[in-house]
């Protein structure tokens, strides 16, 4: 009896142990070369944040096996785990993918045929050409690409589209949707905190500095502020924070 009483005491001290660790301030650094200062990072799991200095660098609590969650206008958002060797060694070295911008090298020939589809087809990219060195408006990114519906584009009463109708089985346009739907609540949570500062929302909503990013997020997520965003409506936004601002209190008060 004794003997089976110290085994169970022994099991539960192992279990204990493994799942008592305590969140660590974890230092990482960004090993990009340019813009590495102002990028936001958000611990998932606790809900914690924090934010790069000049170097890079930024420190946050976690855990082992916790999701950080990386994101810039310059650059893709990123999730990143922590293992159990960051945990222990108390570091973290991330390397996040940049944003490109840039027009592919293009010239226009003077012999048209007429036909927009073939007259593209036979244009020839020798040089550079920037919309801003002429004075028009262009866009010089990377088209997105496309999803089409199933109905009327992927199947349609004489064809079927196989690769994109393969895209929508296999989920790939389902994700594609949800990463750019993140993608675009992260770049607007990342131009706010650009045009309001941590101490801002402490002030006016008593909203904690390291649970600002987190804040800023919910308020993104459940309201129309990113299309505020885009069009530079500044009363919206505020309006949005002071609604949200009690609920979010009341919750972290809970925890």
């Amino acid at each position: 009896m004794k003997s089976s009483l110290v085994l169970y005491i022994i099991l539960f001290l192992i279990s204990y142990s493994s799942f008592s660790q305590n969140e660590r301030l974890i230092e990482g650094d960004l090993t990009n070369e340019i813009d590495v200062e102002g990028i936001h990072i958000l611990n998932k799991t606790s809900r914690f944040n924090a934010i790069t200095d000049q170097n890079g660098n930024f420190k946050i609590e976690a855990n082992a096996k916790d999701t950080l969650v990386f994101s810039a206008i310059n650059f893709y958002p990123q999730q990143v785990v922590v293992t159990q060797e960051n945990y222990v060694s108390q570091s973290i070295v991330v390397t996040l993918r940049y944003l490109t911008n840039e027009l592919d090298e293009v010239v226009i020939g003077n012999q048209l045929t007429g036909d927009i589809t073939k007259d593209l087809k036979n244009i020839k990219t020798e040089k550079n050409i920037n919309f801003d060195d002429v004075g028009i408006p262009g866009f010089k990114g990377e088209p997105k690409e496309k999803i089409p519906d199933m109905l009327g584009e992927v199947i349609t009463p004489v064809s079927v589209n196989i690769d994109a109708l393969y895209k929508h089985l296999s989920g790939y346009y389902k994700n594609l949707k949800k990463m750019r739907q993140w993608q675009g609540q992260a770049n607007a949570v990342a131009i706010i905190l650009s045009l309001y500062p941590p101490s801002f929302f402490e002030d006016a909503y008593k909203i904690p500095e390291n649970r600002v990013y987190d804040f800023v997020l919910m308020c993104v997520e459940t309201s129309e502020m990113q299309q505020d965003v885009a069009l530079s409506n500044y009363n919206g936004i505020l309006t949005v924070f002071k609604t949200n601002a009690p609920l979010y209190l009341a919750n972290l008060a809970e925890e």
